[in-house]
């Protein structure tokens, strides 16, 4: 990848559609604005992708530390979906991708490390005996859990928050020592407010259709049980680091044709007799299209709509984010204690009811056989701050290692200081989904829907996940395919 690269002009570079070619633009360079372009070349659209920053990628960003290739943004795509991995294989890099070396996970909770308990969905138990042999609830709690035989059904509506609704029918424990730690891993939110219809939507319909929501949780593990299951692991990562996949993407897209220009924010977006006008800063002036996909978080999508649909803008604004660090280390591997080196162990999540400043830890080394391939060293990191707890991120990088090392020094013994370290910080980089999220989506896509040949996608929409991500690129490619009448392909 070199930044010359993506400043060359392809022929027709001043952005004028070839004759009986549609020319679409994408705005953003994240996963869901490369995916929709390339999706878009495939069914023989021209693309010009307008990327406002310096790099590609978004919050998927390959990187290294003392040597060793590290992600240092997302990690793994969940593999069990197919988007993303057919996305990986389609760019050359299907023999690259792998399964965890380990996906031995634990809890910091109640003053002690504690190996997730087995049989539960998003943290709801289905079954007491793990949970009861895992040390993670009190005997209170788990007596809380077994009371809910007698509660009378609870009203569940449109939409309710998944804390809200599981604190009500098994208690809070269950909610602040097992569901918050799993959901803050995937939206850095809280889950007295996530959306279970947007968030966890299996475990809505269970909620919807059983008197009791354990019942309903052990009724979606018998049907799990009963299914032939899906060849390959639940989760897979990249060899070097799943960052590796925008940039193939990039590769692949700029191969079929397509013209990237990073550094080059997007102005304003026109409506034109013809189709669209896209003002674009950097020099690359005004350019012509049949349709425009907007892959852009709700913030920078709201100004650009403000004046062509007013109503998505005004919804698009009402979006939170969570901030969050990533605080990366590397260590001598012979400085570290067994129980981060030894046992297989992939890490820990850490409820925030505990108080630490760290939310979870990923032994890297461990996990993924790239990161541990030197002999010599050990990488592993932490992640800090989500929704509404954010005051550690006002911390100096510096401070944000030291802080690390202090809770790691409490949680496994780990004494050493890092031979490397870098703090990667995604300010405002997670959407949150709050109760009524999916009505909220529904209506920006409506008001964007009389915009023919214009189209939305990304995190915000249809799950914060790679693979949804790309899904909702697929999406927003198919709608500016119909609009601009070009036949797509049976993808």
């Amino acid at each position: 990848m070199h930044e010359a690269d993506t400043r060359t002009d392809r022929p027709g570079g001043d952005g004028g559609p070839a004759r009986g070619q549609s020319h679409v633009v994408v705005i953003g360079g994240g996963i869901a604005g490369l995916a929709a372009a390339h999706r878009l070349l495939a069914d023989g659209v021209r693309v010009t992708l307008l990327e406002a920053g310096a790099r590609l990628g978004g919050k998927l960003y390959a990187g290294e530390l003392a040597g060793v290739p590290v992600d240092l943004g997302a990690e793994s795509v969940l593999a069990r979906r197919p988007e993303a991995v057919a996305l990986a294989r389609a760019v050359g890099l299907g023999e690259a991708l792998q399964a965890p070396a380990t996906a031995t996970a634990h809890l910091w909770t109640r003053g002690a490390l504690r190996p997730m308990p087995r049989g539960h969905v998003m943290g709801v138990p289905g079954d007491l005996a793990p949970l009861a042999a895992s040390g993670v609830l009190s005997p209170a709690g788990l007596a809380r859990i077994e009371a809910e035989r007698t509660l009378a059904p609870t009203e569940i509506g449109e939409d309710v928050a998944v804390g809200e609704y599981v604190a009500a029918r098994l208690g809070h424990e269950v909610v602040d020592r097992l569901v918050e730690p799993l959901l803050g891993g995937v939206y850095a939110g809280n889950a007295y407010r996530i959306s279970m219809r947007a968030a966890v939507p299996q475990l809505f319909e269970a909620a919807r259709t059983h008197a009791s929501l354990a019942d309903g949780v052990r009724e979606l593990q018998r049907r799990a049980a009963g299914q032939p299951q899906a060849a390959g692991p639940v989760f897979a990562g990249i060899d070097g680091g799943i960052g590796r996949l925008p940039l193939a993407v990039a590769e692949a897209c700029r191969a079929a044709g397509a013209r990237i220009l990073t550094r080059t924010p997007v102005r304003e977006i026109l409506r034109t007799d013809s189709g669209w006008r896209i003002a674009a800063g950097a020099g690359a002036g005004a350019i012509e299209a049949d349709g425009v996909v907007l892959a852009v978080p709700a913030g920078p999508a709201a100004g650009l709509l403000d004046a062509l649909a007013p109503a998505a803008a005004a919804e698009l604004r009402a979006v939170e984010y969570a901030s969050m660090a990533l605080v990366t280390m590397a260590f001598r591997r012979s400085d570290l204690p067994d129980s981060v080196t030894g046992g297989g162990a992939s890490g820990f999540l850490v409820p925030p009811v505990d108080g630490r400043t760290i939310k979870a830890s990923t032994f890297s080394s461990n996990k993924w056989a790239w990161a541990g391939a030197d002999p010599e060293l050990f990488l592993l990191r932490t992640s800090v701050g989500r929704y509404a707890d954010e005051a550690d991120l006002e911390r100096e990088d510096g401070e944000l290692v030291d802080v690390s090392l202090a809770d790691l020094g409490q949680a496994v013994g780990l004494s050493a200081r890092p031979l490397a370290s870098t703090v990667t910080r995604w300010d405002g980089g997670l959407p949150q989904y709050p109760v009524g999220h999916l009505a909220r989506v529904a209506r920006i896509r409506a008001a964007v829907a009389a915009l023919p040949g214009l189209a939305v996608c990304g995190a915000l929409y249809d799950g914060v996940g790679i693979p949804a991500c790309v899904s909702s690129a697929g999406k927003a490619a198919d709608a500016v395919l119909a609009a601009t009448g070009t036949p797509g392909t049976d993808h």
